[in-house]
């Protein structure tokens, strides 16, 4: 989801809230930083972590609320091309799932209010998001969760991802997979593997 089809950046909630520039970066560097996020990518709880950072940094425990509890303003953002590719893969019957590294809580807001602010987020069939079901990429058990859900095979899924590691975990399980890079590469990458758009 986030870097292939929403610009997921803290940076979009935080510039509201931390108007100097390099104030924000030394907040988001040092304070709700990227090692402190993962792990709820993996299973933690936003609600424990939040407090647990705020009893560490109390000054800035207002700002440290607002990363979860405004989380989906860092989700504002489309790629407007990518949106598109999906919705071309829609109308021509591409059953699609969507995987993603996020904290639990998204899973709810992908199945209905994000519809509202990104429409093509519809089209996908069902969500996996690694937060909920406690393991994440590029661990091999979140690929096949993702195929037992849509009930495909590895072979016939084609995984796309902007991160490395998580193409190359999606391969070694037996899947086709795309490093995305540019909406243009991965839709090339699509035709090349036969996909109709």
């Amino acid at each position: 989801m986030g870097g292939v089809l929403l610009d997921w950046n803290p940076r979009h909630l935080y510039r509201k809230l931390i108007p100097d520039p390099e104030q924000m970066e030394q907040f988001l560097a040092s304070v709700t930083t990227t090692q402190w996020h993962v792990v709820q990518d993996h299973g933690g709880d936003p609600a424990e972590a939040t407090r647990r950072l705020q009893t560490e940094f109390p000054a800035h425990a207002r700002l440290i609320a607002a990363f979860y509890d405004r989380f989906h303003e860092m989700c504002d953002h489309a790629f407007p091309e990518m949106a598109e590719l999906v919705d071309r893969l829609h109308r021509a019957g591409t059953p699609l799932y969507l995987l993603s590294n996020a904290p639990a809580f998204l899973d709810g807001w992908l199945r209905g209010p994000a519809h509202e602010r990104h429409p093509f987020l519809s089209h996908f069939r069902d969500y996996v998001v690694s937060g909920k079901v406690g393991c994440a990429k590029p661990a091999p058990q979140i690929y096949d969760l993702v195929c037992r859900t849509g009930r495909f095979r590895p072979g016939d899924a084609v995984f796309v991802d902007d991160v490395l590691a998580n193409v190359d975990g999606a391969k070694a399980f037996g899947m086709h997979a795309v490093h995305h890079r540019s909406a243009d590469e991965t839709a090339r990458a699509l035709r090349a593997l036969g996909l109709p758009i």
